[in-house]
Parts: C-alpha cells; structure tokens; sequence
C-alpha cells in the first residue's frame, strides 16, 4: 500500500466518521422537532381544539336559542337579556384570544425552525469552505510533490 493509498483510506474513514456524526445529530434533531411538533400541534392538540371549539358552540347556541325563545314564548329566563349578551360576548372574546394565543404558539415554531435551518445552513457553508480549502491545499501538496518527482528524474 503506497503513501497516497494511505492517504486516501485516512480521508475516507474521516469523511465516514464525519458522516455519522453528522447522522447522530440529524436523528437528534429530528427527535427534537418531533416532540415540539406534540407539543404544539399534534393529534391531542386537535382534538382538544375540536372539544373546546364544541363546548364554546353549545354555549353561545343555548344563550341564542334561551334569548329567541324569551321573546317568542314572552316568559322570563333565568337569565336577563343583557347578562347573556355579555356573557356570549365574553366568550367569543375569550375564543379570539385564544385563537391568537395558538397563532402566537405557531409563529414561535415557525420561527424556531426558521433559524434552526439558517442555523444549520451556516454550519454547512463553513463546513464545505474548510472542505474547499483542505481540497485546494491537497492539491497544491500533489502539485509540490509532483514538481519534486520530476526534479529527481
């Protein structure tokens, strides 16, 4: 096995070794994402959303319906008129609001993701600069060493 075999297996078993570490971080990284994604929006959190959404429905339906009926049938509620506008005012204020809280929630993640890959898109672009100069440096070293080879011959 000559010097440039040895050369060669040397960057190949660093460049495979590079790779699986590279690997092992990716794998870590998705895992990462994968619980941030439970946590923000996963199966749960849509039917959570779905129950709520329901409950908040039933709610405000049976303060409209109460109200008609109240001025249908002219019978008194155990509800005055106005406390439950306010109180389906209330809700409806309290679903926008929380609407906003899982859109703020959302934008987060995004945002998270965002600079994770420009993040990470730095770390290649300095990664293949070292590469572009290790290669460049290998280069002007075969070159040397050729310009040498021939001097002796």
């Amino acid at each position: 096995m000559n010097m440039q075999d040895k050369i060669d297996e040397n960057i190949w078993d660093k460049d495979t070794e590079a790779l699986r570490r590279e690997l092992e971080e990716f794998k870590a990284e998705k895992e990462k994402i994968r619980q941030l994604m439970g946590q923000i929006g996963g199966i749960e959190s849509v039917k959570k959303d779905r129950r709520i959404n329901f409950i908040f429905l039933i709610i405000v339906g049976l303060l409209f319906a109460f109200d008609i009926l109240r001025h249908i049938f002219k019978f008194a509620n155990f509800l005055p008129t106005v406390l439950s506008l306010e109180i389906g005012l209330l809700l409806v204020s309290i679903k926008i609001v929380w609407m906003i809280h899982k859109q703020t929630k959302l934008e987060h993640f995004q945002f998270h993701v965002m600079n994770s890959i420009e993040f990470r898109l730095n770390d290649l672009s300095k990664q293949l600069r070292e590469m572009q100069k290790e290669y460049h440096d290998y280069i002007q070293t075969i070159g040397s060493e050729s310009k040498i080879n021939h001097d002796i011959i």
